[in-house]
């Protein structure tokens, strides 16, 4: 399989220019140069840094006067410190992976749509120039399948937009089910030889989202650990009433460790040999409430499949968000999940 080269061992800056106050107290104090010193320090390739439109945007679609300046100052960061980047817009108007965000109608108006191309236009003319060290992410986690057909035909015009003037940028691309990798199939054929097939995996989701309060259904005081059998984790699931639990154990039921995700990857992985394009994680995680040897264990299986099949990835997340590495709660695990990456 493709390797997306340059872009094999990151972290993502979730929280910063996405899932924040957007203030420019906020933007100039959450991240730091001496985070992207600490960040190259580990010896990683690249960072993904998600951001809102409210960023680049003000109610009417608007550019903003300072959005572009901060992504330029991040850049100028990223080439201080020898590190790639990929630009992920993880909240459009009209559409966030987070129904909390209030967002809604992207899919059914074209006035949205169009205001997504012109976005991803601004920033392709700012940026496109950079191609062999930026990435373009077109759009986070879209939720429904029902948004299948839709998102196909948005994401390739997005395409056409942005090539007149990124003609070499790599583009990632991700499916229905919050990127998940068994959408991969029912992505369309590369539109050129500069796409990328992007998923997430946070699998099991009852082991990495345990006692999360924004899980439908999720008790804050459910604890499990890690690794247990593929059947053991679909019981716990069924138990308690998870979304799509159904769908996301499809290994055999004895499946353990780094069995589990290579049994969940195999098809991924097949689809891209057979399409000739690389397949990136641009998130995987586990929650900080959980045990640390739990924590470890989790990050050493699925890394040995992400090295077995040579699949790019960004660990999900550098602080805060309930899965921050540098956090206080995750002191005991730091050094053993960076010396996986």
């Amino acid at each position: 399989m493709l390797k997306f080269n340059g872009y094999e061992k990151g972290v993502n800056l979730g929280g910063w220019f996405s899932q924040c106050c957007h203030t420019i107290e906020h933007y100039d104090s959450f991240i730091t140069e001496s985070d992207f010193q600490q960040l190259a320090d580990w010896d990683i390739d690249h960072v993904r840094i998600p951001i809102d439109y409210n960023l680049l945007e003000d109610a009417n679609g608007n550019p903003t006067e300072y959005g572009m300046q901060y992504l330029q100052n991040a850049v100028a960061l990223c080439g201080k410190y020898h590190l790639n980047m990929i630009l992920d817009l993880h909240k459009t108007a009209g559409y966030s992976f987070d129904v909390g965000h209030g967002e809604s109608g992207f899919f059914e108006a074209p006035a949205l749509q169009e205001r997504f191309y012109q976005l991803w236009e601004r920033l392709a003319k700012a940026f496109g120039q950079y191609h062999e060290r930026i990435a373009f992410e077109l759009l986070n986690e879209v939720t429904d399948q029902a948004y299948c057909s839709l998102w196909n035909r948005i994401s390739t015009t997005c395409i056409q937009r942005i090539r007149k003037f990124a003609p070499l940028t790599k583009i990632l691309i991700g499916g229905y089910w919050n990127n998940s990798i068994l959408a991969i199939p029912d992505l369309l054929m590369p539109y050129d030889e500069h796409i990328i097939y992007n998923f997430h995996c946070y699998e099991p989701l009852v082991f990495t989202h345990q006692g999360a309060g924004w899980v439908v259904n999720m008790p804050t005081d459910f604890r499990t650990e890690f690794p247990l059998t593929s059947a053991q984790y679909q019981k716990l699931s069924n138990n308690l009433a998870l979304e799509n639990a159904d769908l996301l154990y499809l290994s055999s039921p004895d499946a353990k460790g780094a069995e589990f995700f290579r049994q969940m990857f195999a098809k991924a992985v097949r689809i891209a040999e057979e399409r000739n394009v690389p397949l990136y994680c641009g998130e995987y995680g586990v929650i900080s409430l959980v045990d640390p040897d739990s924590i470890v264990a989790w990050h050493e299986a699925i890394h040995e499949v992400f090295e077995e099949f040579g699949i790019g990835r960004a660990v999900w997340n550098y602080k805060q968000l309930d899965f921050g590495l540098v956090d206080a709660d995750r002191a005991q695990t730091l050094a053993a999940v960076m010396a996986l990456l």
